[in-house]
């Protein structure tokens, strides 16, 4: 948590009176794992998650008193098992750098990379059933229903 998220609001406290007179940027690098939990990843999740409600309380407080400082949040999905097999998807090292930069110099909101996170963290909601089959099956466990 101290890593995660802390040492995040401790930076950007600093860092915010100057980025206020300069309308600057603040790039927050986030996790689809803050989006959508998986299976045995509580902690940096919930880190993840305060992470992505913060920064985004913070842009509306901000939008609020007319403060033109950007706050962009990017997700970066599964970035350790996509380096471990670059190239096969076509995720990189350098594309996923390329789109945290592109989307700080748009001042862009928010930033999903690889784009396909973005389609699941919005179909997250919507079918929280099925979602709860694949993580069974992910598991491989059975219930009694299905036993």
């Amino acid at each position: 948590m101290q890593v995660n998220f802390l040492s995040y609001v401790q930076l950007t406290s600093l860092a915010l009176p100057s980025l206020t007179d300069s309308k600057g940027s603040l790039v927050v690098v986030s996790s689809l794992l803050g989006r959508v939990p998986t299976s045995f990843s509580s902690p940096y999740s919930a880190a993840k998650f305060a992470l992505d409600s913060f920064f985004g309380s913070l842009r509306r407080e901000l939008d609020v008193q007319d403060v033109n400082v950007a706050i962009t949040m990017c997700i970066l999905g599964l970035q350790d098992r996509s380096l471990a097999a670059e190239g096969i998807r076509g995720v990189t090292r350098a594309k996923t750098a390329l789109a945290v930069i592109r989307g700080g110099a748009t001042r862009a909101s928010g930033v999903f990379y690889p784009w396909r996170f973005h389609l699941l963290c919005l179909i997250r909601a919507w079918l929280p059933r099925p979602r709860a089959w694949f993580i069974r099956q992910e598991l491989n466990i059975t219930t009694a229903a299905t036993a």
